[in-house]
């Protein structure tokens, strides 16, 4: 194995896309009689569900501009770009064709429901527009470091200006990239600054991660900014209104799930990256490096995608707590062995797509 690889990646989005796994399993399938918040085993498997999708996402960013910016050391960072644009495309157009409804267009039923945007649309488009940000800073990356910093902590900070936010006088199509008025499960705000911090953070992994003790101070540094932003954010934002009056400050740390949340993932990281050594089994590493075969599956397994036929409408919200865990487990069983043995389509479409583009 390559002794300069950041093994702890793969390590985090494997143990980030078995954590959707059972939280779509469980969430889609565990009767509503048992979802109670007052229930402590359900509050606590709740609380850490939330912290999934911030990881995958900060993760992504964070992988992606490392790959760039080694690239560019190469002096390949314009075969980077392409993949990366291409990555993009790529994601978006498998986000819109696992909602595309083909039973119900062939007997001439359509809606617009599969223009909703999910998780892969915007890791893709936020690929995409980390590409962009990167050219247009003429590839210098102190500025692009310092720019994806500001654009995170704003996108962050700016919530409560943009929670509502739905302009109607776009197409569907677009404004679903904003607005969950339509059914959208994820948008571009607040979920590029996770991105953003993320492609952040891999700047100064490239920057330092050859200076002596890097690995101790980077865990120690997650670990401490991550409780630093689960305790003290709030606090912080409110302090900072009483010094300004100004209300933004205010209305964010009155519901500041997006620092706290950043601080979750920060502490993910540091125990990650602190027993990477330990955890780089090589079982580990290629579920990290098989996220999306992952995801394509589990999401056609559970919502039916394209035959509209999934194990929420054959088995719905039936499950009791013991039968949600063990069916979980044995989903995630079948779902990864798939995507090892008979997923080969993702090199064919790459292939073929960059093939598109170059023309």
């Amino acid at each position: 194995m390559n002794s300069n690889r950041l093994y702890f990646i793969d390590i985090i989005r494997a143990f980030a896309i078995l954590m959707m796994l059972q939280g779509h399993f469980i969430n889609t399938l565990l009767a509503d009689s048992y979802k109670d918040l007052n229930i402590i085993p359900y509050a606590v498997w709740t609380y850490f569900r939330g912290i999934t999708a911030p990881t995958f996402f900060t993760i992504s960013g964070l992988i992606f501009t490392y790959l760039l910016l080694k690239a560019k050391e190469k002096g390949q960072e314009k075969l980077r770009m392409q993949k990366g644009l291409t990555r993009g495309f790529f994601l978006i157009g498998v986000g819109y064709l696992l909602r595309i409804p083909f039973i119900s267009w062939f007997f001439g039923h359509f809606n617009s429901y599969f223009l909703v945007i999910d998780v892969l649309q915007c890791i893709g488009l936020s690929l995409i527009i980390i590409v962009m940000i990167y050219y247009l800073c003429a590839k210098r990356v102190e500025i692009f470091s310092f720019l994806l910093f500001v654009l995170g902590f704003l996108i962050f900070l700016s919530e409560p200006l943009y929670r509502t936010l739905s302009i109607d006088s776009l197409p569907a199509l677009l404004n679903n990239y904003v607005s969950k008025d339509n059914g959208s499960v994820f948008t571009m705000l607040p979920w590029f600054g996770y991105i953003a911090f993320g492609a952040y953070i891999a700047t100064l992994f490239h920057k330092y991660s050859n200076k002596p003790q890097f690995k101790k101070i980077t865990v120690v540094s997650f670990f401490t900014l991550g409780w630093f932003l689960i305790l003290c954010s709030s606090d912080i934002l409110i302090l900072l209104h009483k010094l300004t009056n100004v209300q933004l400050f205010l209305n964010a740390a009155n519901y500041n799930y997006l620092f706290t949340r950043l601080g979750n993932v920060f502490l993910y990281f540091s125990f990650f990256y602190a027993f990477e050594n330990y955890l780089k089994y090589p079982l580990i590493l290629k579920i990290g490096q098989k996220t999306l075969s992952i995801y394509v599956i589990h999401f056609t397994i559970i919502y039916g995608s394209f035959l509209e036929i999934g194990l929420n409408k054959i088995i719905g919200k039936t499950l009791t707590p013991w039968q949600a865990i063990f069916g979980a487990l044995l989903f995630i069983t079948i779902v990864c062995f798939i995507s090892f043995h008979y997923v080969k389509t993702n090199a064919f479409l790459y292939k073929h797509l960059r093939r598109i583009l170059k023309k």
